[in-house]
């Protein structure tokens, strides 16, 4: 880690439910989603849901001691999401959420950033 940048939320994991979530739901309804489709919260875990149209996406994220939920939006398109697909959930690298995050096609990113698909 780079000393001028201090970290607020160490992510270790990343996991992704491929079944859509509905927006609404608070941190109480997005916990009790993530122990339904991964079994727990792990410490240092963030989990991604998006919305049936896949332009909203929510990162629940357990640090250790309590939860953070974020939520994105996107004005126009929508996120690479694996919508419809036969694992209700895959793991992700964080470039693979850096890119997800910014409405990019996380799915062509190899480790250290190589594009591995066309």
């Amino acid at each position: 880690m780079d000393p001028g940048h201090s970290q607020v939320i160490r992510i270790d994991a990343v996991w992704l439910a491929t079944t859509p979530m509905d927006m609404r739901a608070g941190t109480d309804t997005a916990l009790a989603r993530v122990v339904g489709v991964f079994g727990a919260a792990h410490p240092h875990t963030a989990y991604l849901f998006a919305n049936k149209r896949a332009n909203r996406l929510k990162v629940l994220v357990h640090d250790g001691m309590g939860i953070w939920l974020a939520a994105r939006r996107l004005h126009q398109g929508k996120f690479a999401w694996p919508l419809g697909s036969a694992a209700a959930q895959l793991s992700l690298s964080r470039a693979q959420l850096d890119a997800l995050v910014l409405g990019l096609p996380w799915q062509r990113m190899g480790e250290a950033g190589i594009i591995r698909m066309v």
